[in-house]
C-alpha cells in the first residue's frame, strides 16, 4: 500500500478510536452516577486492576503490555475526572520519586499537591484537602523509611493501594562537567544508594560542599538557583529544573526499587490476590515474638514483611508492622488477626489492598 493509504486507513482508525473511547466515558459517567447513590468510590483500585491485567493480556502486539497499560491509565485518568477531580498529595516539590509513583497510579487528569513532608502528606488527607496521598514505605536497598510507619501510629487514613516504582538516579546541576562541581544537594537515602559512584567520581568533594534535602526534587530545585552546583535526582527533575544531565545511572544497583502506599479514608475491595498490613504491640514476656507467629502459620498465611520500630512511648517497647497475602475480610485472616489480638497490648489493621 501507498504512503498515502495507510494513512486514511491510520485516520478511519482513529475516527473509530475515538468514538468507542467517548462511549467509554459515557458508561463511566453512569457507573459513576451509580455509585455516588451507593456511597462508592471515584477511585477503585481492585477494578483498576482488573482492567489493566485484561488488556494486558489481549493485547497481541506490537505494542507492548507496559505501552499499553500506560495508555490505559490515561483513559481511566480522563475518565475518571469526569467522576470527580480528585486531589493527590506527595512529598514535593514536582517530579520527586513520590510524584512519579503518584502520576503511575492516577495519570495526568487529577491535581497533585506537594507538601514539604511525608507527615503533611498525611496531614493533607485527614483534613479532606486531598483525596489521597502517597508516601514511602521501603527501598529495596536502604529498608524501611521510619518515618512513614511511626505515622501510622496515629492516623486513622488507610492504605488502599501499593505502587513500585524503579529508581534510576542521576547526577545534574548546572555545572558544565562534573569536575566543576562545587556544590552538592541530596536527599539522604539516595546518597546513601550513590555512594560508591560518588566517591569515585566527585572524591573533591568535601563534607562541607554537601547539603541535604527533604528529596529528590527539592535537591534539584535548590542546585537550580547556585552556579557550579549538582544534585542527585531523577533525570525529568533535570527538564523541569532546567539542569543539565552530568552523569545518568550513577545508583549502585539497577534492582533499586522503592514500594509507596497510597493512603485515604475508603479501603479496597477484595480481588482474590491482595495483601494486609497490620500493626501492634505485644505484652513484654518470655515467648511473646514466637506466640504472635502462630496464628499465622496454624491458618496458612505467608507474610512478606515484618518490621520493628520503637514506640516512642516507653524505652525498649516495640511496634510491629506486619504484611500479610490476603484480605481482611478473608476467614483465614479474620481468624488468624483475632488469635493475635489476644497476644497484643495494641492491634491496628492498616489496610487491605490488591497486591502488586
Amino acid at each position: 500500500m501507498s504512503l498515502k493509504k495507510l494513512r486514511r486507513e491510520i485516520d478511519q482508525i482513529d475516527e473509530k478510536i475515538l468514538l468507542l473511547l467517548n462511549r467509554r466515558a459515557g458508561l463511566t459517567l453512569r457507573i459513576g452516577h451509580l455509585k455516588t447513590r451507593e456511597g462508592g468510590n471515584v477511585f477503585d483500585p481492585t477494578r483498576e486492576r482488573e482492567i489493566y491485567e485484561k488488556v494486558s493480556r489481549l493485547s497481541r502486539g506490537p505494542l507492548s503490555a507496559e505501552t499499553v497499560r500506560a495508555i490505559y491509565r490515561e483513559v481511566i485518568s480522563g475518565a475518571r475526572a469526569l467522576e470527580k477531580s480528585l486531589v493527590i498529595a506527595y512529598q514535593g516539590p514536582p517530579l520527586s520519586y513520590a510524584h512519579l509513583a503518584a502520576q503511575k497510579v492516577f495519570g495526568s487528569q487529577v491535581s497533585y499537591t506537594d507538601v514539604m513532608t511525608i507527615g503533611d502528606v498525611f496531614t493533607e488527607v485527614e483534613r479532606d484537602r486531598a483525596d489521597y496521598g502517597t508516601v514511602p514505605i521501603e527501598n529495596s536497598i536502604e529498608g524501611t523509611v521510619g518515618y512513614t510507619l511511626d505515622r501510622f501510629t496515629d492516623t486513622e487514613l488507610t492504605i488502599c493501594s501499593e505502587v513500585f516504582l524503579k529508581i534510576d538516579h542521576c547526577l545534574i546541576g548546572r555545572a558544565k562537567t562534573m569536575n566543576k562541581v562545587k556544590k552538592l544537594y541530596f536527599h539522604p537515602q539516595a546518597f546513601a544508594q550513590c555512594r560508591s559512584w560518588l566517591e569515585e567520581n566527585l572524591y573533591h568533594l568535601k563534607p562541607r560542599d554537601s547539603v541535604e534535602a527533604l528529596s529528590t526534587s527539592m535537591a534539584a530545585s535548590m542546585a537550580s538557583h547556585h552556579a557550579d552546583s549538582a544534585a542527585i535526582a531523577h533525570e525529568d527533575a533535570a527538564r523541569q529544573y532546567g539542569l543539565r544531565v552530568l552523569a545518568r545511572s550513577i545508583g549502585e544497583s539497577h534492582r533499586n526499587v522503592t514500594r509507596f502506599l497510597l493512603v485515604g479514608k475508603n479501603g479496597s475491595g477484595r480481588t482474590g490476590r491482595d495483601k494486609t498490613s497490620v500493626m501492634f504491640s505485644i505484652k513484654d514476656r518470655i515467648g511473646a515474638l514466637h506466640d504472635i507467629l502462630v496464628p499465622f502459620k496454624k491458618n496458612g498465611i505467608n507474610l512478606t514483611k515484618i518490621e520493628s520500630r520503637p514506640s516512642r512511648k516507653k524505652p525498649w517497647e516495640y511496634y510491629f508492622f506486619v504484611d500479610l497475602k490476603g484480605h481482611k475480610e478473608e476467614k483465614k485472616v479474620r481468624q488468624a488477626i483475632t488469635s493475635l489480638e489476644k497476644h497484643c497490648t495494641f492491634l491496628k489493621i492498616l489496610g487491605s489492598y490488591p497486591a502488586r
